[in-house]
């Protein structure tokens, strides 16, 4: 039996071998993902920089972080520089390591007392007492909109949804990020590869 495993893992090596060089494709594919994500958020705290600072600072409705200037300012230049060089694959470990920690944070600080889920689904498995009471809500939201609007026109996209908030997408990101700092821009498609290379040579 063990001898069957090894030459099925031979023959899957052997098969696999002309693919190496397409190794980069996976570091390429989740930089690329996270590049519009990272933009984004970075993008917003910039136009509103004012309100992120209060937001930070804020013990009551905010996260009540010390020094809310300097770290809503590391946390926007964080997330601008870091989908720059995503997008370039330039330094993509070292950049990966602060966007980590700014998901740990939000994951921490914002998201974790909602739960797991990033949209209230009361039929999945991790539905806590939020996320099932927002069952109501969501009947309540579709008898307003069936009586009093264009039900087919609203919805012509997808459901009606109500946002939990949870940290789904921020441990994705994470676990993303993560992948990042071991697999590094990729073979052929990032900045850093091309650039070790030559300095190789």
């Amino acid at each position: 039996m063990i001898a069957l495993l090894r030459r099925a893992d031979a023959l899957l090596i052997s098969l696999t071998r002309p693919l190496r060089h397409l190794d980069g494709l996976p570091a390429l594919a989740l930089r690329f993902y996270l590049v519009p994500v990272f933009w984004m958020a970075g993008s917003q705290k910039l136009l509103h920089f004012s309100d992120t600072v209060a937001w930070f600072g804020d013990p009551f409705q905010g996260l009540g972080l010390p020094l809310p200037w300097l770290l809503a300012a590391l946390a926007t230049a964080s997330e601008l520089g870091g989908a720059v060089l995503l997008a370039l694959g330039l330094a993509t470990r070292w950049i990966s390591l602060p966007l980590l920690a700014t998901m740990v944070v939000a994951a921490l600080a914002v998201h974790l007392p909602n739960g797991w889920q990033a949209i209230a689904d009361p039929s999945a498995p991790f539905a806590n007492a939020q996320v099932l009471a927002a069952a109501e809500r969501l009947m309540r939201i579709r008898d307003i909109l069936q009586s009093h609007g264009d039900y087919d026109w609203l919805t012509a996209s997808g459901p009606v949804v109500i946002l939990n908030n949870g940290v789904e997408f921020a441990v994705t990101y994470a676990v993303m990020l993560m992948a990042l700092v071991v697999l590094g821009g990729g073979r052929y498609t990032s900045a850093d590869w091309w650039l070790a290379r030559y300095l190789r040579r």
